[in-house]
């Protein structure tokens, strides 16, 4: 872990951890170390975020105690419509292109918290950012093979082309890459505000080519779009608190899966051993099925909430694990009967605010769609949508995506944690995971980042990915349950990257932790060293 009685940030790629820490020590607050450096991870990891995605986040106050939270996700432009995607020869939601593209809240969504959070002035917050896009940086490695990937699907994007390709290939590892159109359009971000981005040059741009490519979004659908205040969901686990946003994201599964495995004496098995990964599998087959059915734009749909993150509901759901046998054919329950490709970081300033905040293209550069002008991709939330009608995420006009990222934060009496992994639907799942290392076994948070994980982002069947660092006996006693493992590399990309800053009330004392699955860090604010005055 990294220890400190100054603040910290933690990211997945160092130089925009870097950026944070910077920011703390000019007297930002950790709302201003996350936005500078989400903002450069958008340059830095450009695959995986940027202005072109959404963001959610949650915030803790070390005065008050309390927590406030945000839902930038977008929505779908008013002209995009079932029978529209049907016109033009779609029989499923389009996973790239412009017809996948929804409205990016992320700028909004960073306005939006610096003006309530944040103590710098909102142009510093971009300088970083702004830099690495005009001088350039040297491309990391897990950043290097994700953006390989991607090369055939960038090249049939003029855009895409031009300004992530060299010479029609990906940045090596180490090779500098530079992207002034980026740069350009963070300037103008760090000067205009978010009027910028959704009502000046920036949104001309997006709707420029959008049309060019046959979208159908406008420029209402950008200027209207306005990010959401929201409560953070909440669940006990064994004496923590632990907290989660609601629908349109996929927290509520965690919350479910934990509240099933809090049923379940997990503290007396073998860390990452046959019961204690047996009973979580089988947990998270049960809670996804949940997700899939019931989760939604609540403005739109009704969840059922209290019923999916009730106890009595996990009672009965917890009753379904057999302790000898994988069920392959785990169907929805009904809560209702029961009343009552991704970035992640946090952020820790010296007085023990934190920043838990995950922001997203979805998959590698989204849609595979770059901006005109200004260099940016934009995102395939668009892709989440159900074609089915009756469904209760069905794509509907200014309607919100079932959407894979969560921030999350948890607390046991001095002990405040922000926290979160990236990874698609990998993400609830690994949230119950790594509270369950924490609480049950007491592990560190680097400890319990560091541990090896699975991962089923299927649903339905008995198919589940592990780590090869679970030991060959267990993976075999697993698949003697009836298990279908695919065994992974020791530190898998599958398996998300995660983050962590804690505080410490009682010591004032700060820790960070960041997943070796991701190139980054986590990084403390320097001390003023040369000026400091001598004791």
């Amino acid at each position: 872990m990294v220890i400190s009685d100054g603040g910290i940030v933690a990211t997945s790629q160092t130089l925009a951890s870097q950026a944070g820490a910077q920011v703390l020590a000019r007297g930002g607050s950790a709302m201003d170390a996350a936005i500078a450096a989400n903002a450069t991870l958008g340059v830095v990891e450009p695959e995986s975020c940027g202005i072109g995605g959404d963001l959610f986040a949650i915030y803790w106050d070390a005065k008050t105690g309390k927590l406030t939270a945000i839902n930038a996700s977008g929505w779908a432009p008013k002209a995009l419509t079932i029978d529209v995607l049907k016109s033009l020869g779609n029989t499923t939601m389009p996973q790239e292109g412009i017809q996948a593209v929804t409205v990016p809240g992320c700028v909004d969504g960073w306005a939006k918290l610096h003006k309530r959070f944040g103590k710098l002035p909102w142009k510093d917050l971009f300088q970083p950012a702004i830099y690495y896009a005009d001088h350039g940086y040297p491309v990391t490695e897990m950043i290097r093979e994700a953006w390989k990937e991607e090369e055939a699907k960038l090249a049939k994007d003029q855009n895409g082309q031009k300004v992530f390709l060299i010479h029609g290939a990906a940045p090596a590892m180490g090779q500098m890459f530079r992207n002034p159109q980026m740069a350009a359009a963070l300037r103008l971000i760090s000067t205009e505000g978010e009027a910028a981005f959704y009502r000046g040059a920036i949104a001309k741009a997006i709707l420029k080519t959008s049309d060019r490519l046959g979208g159908k979004m406008n420029l209402a659908d950008l200027s209207e779009f306005e990010s959401e205040w929201v409560e953070p969901l909440a669940t006990e686990y064994r004496g923590w608190k632990v907290y989660e946003l609601p629908p349109n994201g996929q927290g509520i599964a965690a919350i479910e899966m934990l509240n099933i495995l809090s049923v379940l004496p997990l503290a007396a098995y073998q860390p990452r051993g046959l019961l204690e990964l047996h009973t979580q599998i089988e947990a998270q087959k049960l809670a996804y099925q949940d997700l899939q059915r019931y989760v939604a734009d609540m403005r739109f749909s009704k969840v059922p909430v209290e019923g999916m993150i009730s106890m009595d509901y996990a009672r009965e759901r917890a009753k379904l694990i057999d302790p000898n046998q994988a069920r392959c054919d785990v169907t929805p329950g009904d809560p209702l009967k029961v009343h009552g490709d991704t970035i992640y970081l946090s952020a820790v300033d010296r007085e023990g605010n934190i920043v838990s905040l995950i922001q997203s293209l979805y998959q590698h550069f989204g849609s595979k769609v770059v901006t005109d002008d200004y260099g940016f991709a934009l995102q395939n939330r668009g892709g989440l949508f159900e074609m089915d009608p009756a469904h209760p995420n069905a794509l509907a006009p200014r309607k919100r995506p079932f959407h894979t990222i969560i921030p999350a934060f948890m607390e046991q009496g001095s002990v405040h944690m922000g926290f979160g992994i990236m990874g698609g639907l990998n993400q609830a799942q690994a949230h119950a995971q790594f509270v369950s290392n924490v609480v049950d076994h007491g592990m560190s948070i680097q400890s319990a980042l560091e541990a090896p994980r699975f991962s089923k982002t299927t649903f339905g069947g008995c198919d589940v990915s592990i780590e090869n660092r679970v030991p060959p006996e267990i993976r075999d006693a697993l698949t003697a349950k009836g298990h279908q493992l695919k065994v992974l590399g020791d530190f898998s990309s599958v398996m998300g990257g995660g983050q962590v800053v804690v505080h410490d009330s009682a010591k004032g004392v700060n820790y960070g932790a960041s997943d070796p699955r991701k190139d980054g860090a986590a990084v403390p604010e320097p001390p003023a060293y040369f000026t400091a005055p001598k004791r």
